[in-house]
């Protein structure tokens, strides 16, 4: 629900009305615009009290947000959020360019590889340092060794970093050394962390879970919103399907589906969508031209070597030979890649 202001209320009737809706039970967000004054109402819209709420002093009137995901919808955000890591921004135009290798392995090797993408035009470093894996034999990751060097090397090539978190008790850990969050396929519908990371007040890469709707990712979103954190950034990953030819489906309906109905940035991931190097960079381009708000790429020098998902990653050459076309087309459709 969302209580909209007179573009003439003063500050003592802002004051009033937020403490009335406090008083019937909701957690008042207030958006303060250009123009006029908004309060989103977090609670039970059935609250007794709740028909009284348009008598209050400077109120203009009462509007009921239907869709389930309320701090997500375009309903109670017209406008663009621009989510800001570093010095690069997400959305409302503004392009991420998320590059690395699937996980940490070594601080040269890593080093190597943003020295690669950041030339290329990349401006966030991936690289995980806590790894998912299918098997429970497989490299599971670095931990906190691996955080340090993702940390470092950010640093060193000036570029914001981004990494997994697969639990709530990594939060602290993982955001004393990374930029952004990332919530993984897998763990999407994770609540309790969607919670603890819309505490942490760090940016959220959230992806779509491997079987998921375009409305169960919104509504995960929603978590870490309702937590008071207002950064998040969307990823399209790839569903599952029959197709077996690839990894994934790549959903591309799904970037304009959440634009219509969020304000939310969204970006796509076609390393995890498709598997293939072969289809990453055709992917990757019919993704920024659907309007996602930039790519989410796996890079290794040398795949063969890698300790995580190298058959799907692109070498540094193919990287750079992609992001001279992303640039082109970002720039024919009136798009920034901040650096």
């Amino acid at each position: 629900m969302i209580v909209v202001l007179k573009t003439e209320a003063t500050k003592p009737q802002i004051d009033h009305a937020i403490e009335r809706v406090q008083e019937l039970g909701f957690e008042p967000r207030v958006i303060t615009g250009a123009f006029r004054t908004i309060i989103a109402l977090i609670g039970d819209d059935n609250s007794p009290g709740v028909e009284k709420l348009d008598a209050i002093p400077g109120v203009e009137h009462v509007h009921r947000i239907l869709k389930p995901f309320k701090l997500a919808s375009r309903e109670f955000h017209k406008e663009d959020t621009i989510v800001p890591i570093g010095k690069v921004r997400i959305g409302g135009g503004h392009l991420a360019m998320i590059a690395g290798p699937c996980a940490v392995e070594s601080f040269a090797g890593l080093d190597q590889i943003a020295g690669f993408v950041k030339k290329a035009g990349a401006n966030i470093l991936r690289g995980g340092a806590f790894k998912p894996r299918t098997s429970p034999y497989a490299f599971q990751g670095m931990g906190e060794d691996g955080l340090k060097i993702l940390r470092d090397v950010g640093d060193k090539h000036d570029m914001p970093v981004v990494t997994e978190v697969m639990d709530t008790r990594q939060v602290a850990l993982v955001a004393k050394w990374a930029d952004m969050f990332q919530i993984g396929a897998r763990n999407m519908q994770n609540f309790d962390l969607l919670k603890e990371v819309g505490q942490a007040r760090k940016p959220v890469l959230l992806k779509r879970g491997m079987s998921a709707t375009v409305k169960d990712l919104l509504m995960s979103a929603e978590y870490v919103l309702a937590e008071g954190n207002p950064w998040v950034v969307l990823c399209e990953r790839g569903v599952r399907s029959f197709e077996d030819s690839t990894r994934n489906t790549l959903d591309l309906s799904a970037i304009p589906n959440v634009k219509g109905q969020s304000h939310l940035p969204i970006i796509a991931d076609p390393s995890h969508a498709t598997g293939r190097p072969d289809l990453i960079p055709s992917m990757a381009m019919a993704a920024v031209a659907a309007k996602a708000d930039g790519v989410h790429i796996e890079v290794h020098d040398c795949p063969e070597k890698a300790l995580s998902d190298g058959p799907q990653a692109l070498l540094p050459d193919q990287y750079a030979s992609l992001m001279a076309d992303l640039r082109k087309l970002a720039e024919l459709l009136g798009r920034t890649i901040d650096r």
